[in-house]
């Protein structure tokens, strides 16, 4: 039981090793030094901050219990007013759609099954794309990751593109490019045009009959191409695979560690509740597979969509999927082809990488209003649609609601602040509890933390992001003016094949 307590900060130095194998200095991921004594440290911190963990759970039930029937008769006294009845009476009805919505996505994904694994003979063949920018060293982490991969040699090609990096990554990609053989193909754009643009260079050259991209900052284990390709060798209409996401530098903060456990819930269970009516709405950036005959068609759209009458600069990995959708594919959602990625752990880089995430978010399900109840394919499209709904009412709705929470606490925070904190543990028990089903691990704890922490420095970024839905800036990769925003079909290109 000790050991389950302590969490997998082992585990995670296991993967470290299994990942990076023969490679030397390949151990210092994340500009970690993984050696025992920090080891230790951070199994000895883990445990205590769930130990916190467990207090501020029982704090805040003692404090709603003991605040309990003055709240009640406060929501007595708000339903006595047309505008707090509306209110009340919305947030009921929302609780009651999310948990019907729960229960109809647990039901698929108790049938869910990940496609079986192809034989080499079975497998297309294959292009990596990996667009990097200001990466340094990480890219050739992430370069021999690939190449270590269970895959046929002959069927492997691999493109590593500098994206106008103003550091060492182009040195770090030379430096693959030499050591990895004729596998890797090493581009580097004469500017910073952004990652569609980058993504877009990697498609024209691609030999492939299926494009992956992964990020410049990720691992991937020895088998996880061979999993991501497999749905294409069982299902014809598949068009593109969406990757597990699992967080790499878990290890390094509070921030990581609970994003650890939320990554799981939305990528493990909502898309493979998604997968199961063959439209997954988000293929990540992270490690994402379409298929040449289904994405070529689009491309040239893709890349000169706009929003606002702006070239669209974010979200390239949603507003990819949605053309695939579109067009009348299949998505699906491979949960044994994992990778790990390094995720900001800074507040502010957090919220940076949020904000870019919901704006995707609001453009694309925009985006999504002129096809998804026309018949874009063949069979059924019922639970699509479903799933389009729901996500425009958590999209809308909770940000109402989100309104009258701070009036309510402003006007009582006696009151209320207790009543939001259980709110946010209850909500967080779904989360939690399938990772600890999942994980084996006391890690779960984090989910918690993780619901505290939105509703205290979070909760606005939903609502900022559909009210600045038409900013386009990618934030964390630091595009600095429009012009070099554009994508560019036609772009000068230092080439040379290793």
């Amino acid at each position: 039981m000790s050991r389950f307590f302590s969490g997998e900060a082992s585990d995670y130095f296991s993967l470290v090793t299994s990942l990076n194998g023969r490679f030397r200095n390949f151990a210092h991921l994340s500009k970690t030094d993984a050696n025992e004594g920090r080891s230790n440290f951070d199994l000895s911190r883990n445990s205590s901050a769930k130990t916190l963990i467990l207090l501020s759970i029982l704090t805040i039930f003692i404090g709603a219990w003991a605040k309990w029937s003055d709240f009640d008769e406060t929501i007595m006294f708000l339903k006595s007013y047309d505008l707090g009845w509306i209110y009340i009476m919305t947030g009921t009805i929302m609780l009651a759609i999310n948990a019907v919505a729960f229960l109809w996505r647990l039901s698929l994904v108790a049938r869910y099954r990940p496609a079986p694994i192809a034989t080499d003979e079975q497998l297309l063949t294959c292009t990596v794309i990996v667009p990097a920018y200001n990466e340094g060293k990480q890219v050739l982490r992430t370069l021999r990751s690939i190449a270590r991969s269970d895959f046929p040699a002959e069927k492997l090609e691999i493109i590593a593109i500098d994206d106008g990096s103003q550091d060492d990554t182009w040195y770090w990609i030379q430096k693959a490019g030499r050591e990895l053989g004729s596998t890797v193909k090493i581009l580097k754009m004469p500017k910073n045009s952004g990652k569609r643009a980058a993504l877009n260079e990697g498609f024209k050259i691609g030999t492939g009959q299926v494009f992956v991209t992964i990020d410049s900052d990720s691992l991937i284990e020895p088998q996880t191409l061979r999993r991501l390709m497999s749905p294409f060798y069982n299902n014809d209409r598949c068009g593109a695979v969406a990757g597990s996401v699992r967080v790499l530098n878990r290890h390094e903060g509070i921030i990581p560690r609970m994003l650890d456990v939320t990554f799981a819930y939305c990528f493990e269970f909502i898309r493979s509740s998604e997968s199961q009516y063959n439209t997954v709405f988000c293929t990540p950036g992270a490690l994402a597979a379409y298929k040449r005959d289904a994405l070529m068609p689009i491309r040239s759209r893709w890349l000169k969509q706009t929003f606002f009458g702006r070239s669209a600069n974010i979200g390239e990995d949603r507003a990819l999927t949605n053309w695939i959708i579109r067009t009348g594919w299949h998505v699906k959602f491979q949960c044994d082809a994992v990778v790990y990625t390094n995720i900001p752990v800074r507040y502010d880089g957090l919220v940076k990488m949020l904000i870019r995430w919901a704006r995707s978010n609001v453009r694309e399900m925009i985006m999504m209003f002129p096809f998804i109840f026309t018949k874009f394919r063949k069979d059924s499209m019922l639970g699509a649609r479903i799933n389009f709904v729901l996500n425009w009412i958590n999209l809308v709705i909770p940000n109402i609601l989100l309104i009258g929470v701070v009036f309510c606490i402003l006007w009582r925070p006696d009151i209320f602040i207790m009543q939001v904190m259980l709110g946010s543990i209850l909500s967080a028990c779904i989360p939690a509890a399938f990772y600890a089903l999942r994980r084996q691990s006391s890690n779960a704890l984090w989910g918690f933390a993780h619901n505290i922490f939105w509703v205290v420095a979070l909760a606005w970024i939903n609502l900022y992001a559909l009210l600045t839905m038409h900013k386009d800036r990618w934030l964390t990769r630091e595009i600095v003016t429009e012009e070099q925003a554009q994508p560019q079909e036609q772009s000068e290109l230092t080439q040379s094949a290793a």
